[in-house]
């Protein structure tokens, strides 16, 4: 069933129940209104046949008859239509005129605070009782309306709200059908342009026009915030399904070479189990290398793909001061021939991914230790950490050989290494990666003091009123 056919028999359903019950809340009120119009009209015909009720006690004590039966016609046409009964101070009835009960008993004995209603024979009358004083002699006066004007009007109004009641049903129905017709239109439109919407054109096809009408807007806005999101995680899908597709092949080309050397030496082990025990030894180191080296590469590989997919989700406050102390504590305990020397601030606080860091470090620290060693010792490490203009500047001294200027962009490619390096080559990679993903630079340089070579590792510090830190466009470091 449509909205506007639901609205519209909602509103024909509704509207004469709020009539009705409009109606009987206002049918007391009304009931009250004529009655205190009665009570009203009671008073002023009281007070007009008052001084006529005053000469006829008078005259009825003086034993005037014809001046009484005067006064009896001056009071009856004082009342026109209403009843009038008027009594002496004995009960003597000296005057009952005009539609009122037969019973005397009936009548309220004393002059109350207002009007009341008595009944007889399905009959029913207000009663007003007025004290009258006639100088020697006193009585009581009686005036009287029929209760059935009141209870009369209140049943033509109940007739004229269930009147209403009943033409309010299909006229509200009708008026409210044209209303939602009108004001579901924009939502109808909506309706159309998200059922032809190609999922392929992404969320930018849908393009959010407002209508004027706020739950509309809303509903569009959610909509394109629902395909900007689909259109974001599509891009997330396709770009794991590239990172894997660039991790099958990096890892097939590059472990072909250590596979084919550990197939060859077992072949060699099978085919002479006689060999002699150096030639053994040897071809067991080799193999061991070729193992370590694919366990090395599998291990960055990962790090590298992990990298690709991150979520700005991982990311938050952390202090490159603290990690970098407990990387260089871990590179001495891995590297035990290499001298670490630390000059780090009390704090830096950057916007980053905790496992990324200790990633860059990692492998920043342990590229110093392999690569810079001098002639006939081990590598001798300077690490230093300072704050300078809204960044934090990460540097890494060591005493090797350094980087030629020609090969300073290269050292940060995919399995760029020197000829006689154990390593994978992905290394540096991870550092650029990661110095990519938290905004920042790494840069090969020489070291200024000394011989050696030196890597700068830029990061951009965490400003409190810094606004939502987002990550940068994504890049496959897999394959590029």
């Amino acid at each position: 069933m449509k909205l506007s056919t639901r609205i519209a028999i909602g509103a024909a359903a509704l509207v004469p129940l709020l009539v009705a019950a409009a109606g009987l809340l206002l049918l007391p009120l009304v009931g009250a209104d004529l009655h205190r119009r009665q009570d009203a009209q009671l008073n002023t015909r009281a007070a007009a046949v008052l001084p006529n009720a005053r000469a006829l006690l008078a005259a009825d004590s003086r034993g005037r008859s014809k001046v009484e039966q005067n006064q009896q016609r001056k009071l009856v046409n004082a009342a026109l239509d209403a009843g009038v009964r008027l009594s002496a101070a004995d009960g003597t009835v000296l005057l009952a005129a005009g539609p009122q009960p037969d019973d005397p008993l009936l009548f309220p004995g004393t002059p109350g605070d207002g009007a009341v209603t008595i009944r007889q024979n399905g009959a029913s009358w207000r009663v007003l009782t007025v004290q009258v004083d006639g100088g020697s002699t006193s009585g009581t006066l009686w005036v009287l309306a029929p209760a059935g004007e009141p209870a009369d009007e209140l049943r033509a109004v109940r007739r004229r709200v269930l009147l209403v009641a009943l033409v309010a049903a299909p006229l509200s129905g009708l008026v409210a059908f044209v209303l939602a017709e009108r004001a579901t239109r924009p939502l109808r439109r909506l309706g159309r342009r998200a059922a032809v919407l190609d999922p392929s054109t992404g969320h930018a096809a849908f393009a959010h026009a407002r209508t004027g009408t706020a739950e509309v807007d809303e509903l569009s806005g959610a909509i394109a915030l629902l395909l900007s999101r689909y259109d974001e995680q599509a891009a997330r899908t396709a770009q794991a399904l590239d990172t894997a597709r660039s991790f099958s092949s990096a890892a097939s080309h590059e472990l072909r070479t250590p596979l084919m050397s550990l197939r060859t030496n077992l072949d060699v082990l099978a085919a002479h189990p006689d060999l002699a025990a150096d030639e053994r030894a040897e071809v067991l180191a080799e193999s061991q290398q070729d193992h370590a080296r694919m366990l090395d590469l599998l291990s960055a590989l990962s790090a590298l793909a992990r990298g690709d997919l991150v979520e700005v989700s991982a990311f938050g406050p952390v202090d490159l001061a603290e990690l970098v102390d407990a990387a260089v504590a871990e590179a001495a305990r891995r590297h035990p021939d290499a001298v670490y020397r630390t000059e780090l601030p009390p704090e830096a606080r950057v916007f980053g991914w905790d496992a990324g860091l200790r990633i860059l470090l990692a492998n920043l620290l342990g590229n110093a230790a392999v690569h810079g060693r001098g002639a006939g010792r081990g590598a001798e490490v300077d690490v230093r950490l300072r704050i300078e203009d809204g960044t934090a500047l990460l540097t890494v001294d060591d005493t090797g050989p350094g980087v030629p200027p020609a090969e300073r962009t290269a050292v940060f490619h995919r399995f760029h290494r020197r000829p006689d390096s154990p390593g994978s080559g992905l290394g540096l990679t991870l550092v650029a990666q990661q110095a990519a993903l938290h905004r920042g630079t790494a840069l090969a340089t020489d070291r200024p003091d000394t011989p050696g070579g030196r890597f700068e590792v830029r990061l951009p510090l965490l400003l409190p009123d810094a606004p939502t830190v987002r990550l940068p466009p994504p890049q496959d470091w897999l394959s590029s």
